[in-house]
């Protein structure tokens, strides 16, 4: 792996031939890390304000992958990888490197995201709950499949053009949404997401999800009344504490669980 300059127990690295941020504190408590999905607007994650200072509070072992505009989806996604999938990605070459340089395996590692990346979180964690049984998303962008419908005339709209180009169809995309991949029987043990009610365009998707979760009797903490400006980094700052405080509570509890 290609090592990048430390600052802080901050580094780049490069995994499985592509960019990702790396947090390593000295005295890190073991047996826990977290991988982190960034949104659409490719914010690393030590231009996350409230998330960053959360993390090195926390003294958490982190790992934050670059994927691009993909949606950390299972599906090949050009200016990713022209072979390997962002999902793949994160549960191949991801994982291994935390194991290889961390020391922390599966239940020890949690997903955290924002936006684009939050969706990504909690569709990861309903697809391989074993590997991801604690799942935080802030202000996740569920439904995704709008963004393809209103292209045209949503503010920043190309950003969300390579949606188009990955499914080409609204219900195609749309049954690939995190909602569709929640199964009744197998779900992530630990899941916490955000969202504003003032973010016009994704909290009806986070307020759906959980309403089909409560009628599944699926644990599940959602923060769905706290306002901080709508969709965008303010709000990501004001919740990012209340989601770190999760992801420790519920790694403890794995680490428990396993012991």
């Amino acid at each position: 792996m290609t090592e990048g300059r430390a600052d802080g127990g901050w580094s780049t690295i490069e995994v499985g031939g592509h960019p990702c941020e790396c947090f390593d504190p000295p005295g890190a408590a073991p047996g826990a890390a977290l991988i982190y999905l960034h949104g659409v607007r490719e914010r690393r994650l030590r231009e996350s304000r409230g998330l960053c200072e959360a993390i090195e509070t926390a003294g958490l072992r982190a790992l934050a992958p670059r994927c691009g505009r993909s949606w950390w989806l299972d599906r090949v996604v050009e200016e990713f990888d022209p072979t390997v999938t962002p999902e793949r990605h994160v549960l191949g070459p991801v994982v291994a490197e935390i194991e290889r340089r961390f020391g922390v395996r599966p239940p020890g590692i949690a997903l955290v995201g924002t936006s684009m990346g939050g969706q990504g979180a909690l569709r990861l964690a309903y697809r391989h709950p074993t590997v991801f049984p604690v799942a935080a998303a802030i202000a996740p962008a569920i439904d995704f499949h709008r963004a393809i419908r209103d292209l045209a005339v949503i503010p920043d709209g190309e950003l969300f053009a390579n949606l188009y180009r990955i499914y080409g169809d609204v219900e195609r995309a749309r049954q690939d949404t995190a909602i569709l991949h929640v199964h009744p029987l197998n779900w992530p043990r630990h899941q916490w997401f955000a969202s504003d009610p003032d973010d016009w365009q994704w909290h009806d998707g986070a307020a759906r999800l959980h309403e089909k979760l409560a009628a599944l009797g699926i644990p599940h903490t959602a923060v769905l009344d706290v306002r901080g400006g709508g969709h965008g980094p303010a709000y990501y700052d004001r919740v990012a504490p209340d989601a770190i405080r999760f992801v420790l509570a519920a790694l403890d509890a794995e680490s428990r669980r396993a012991g």
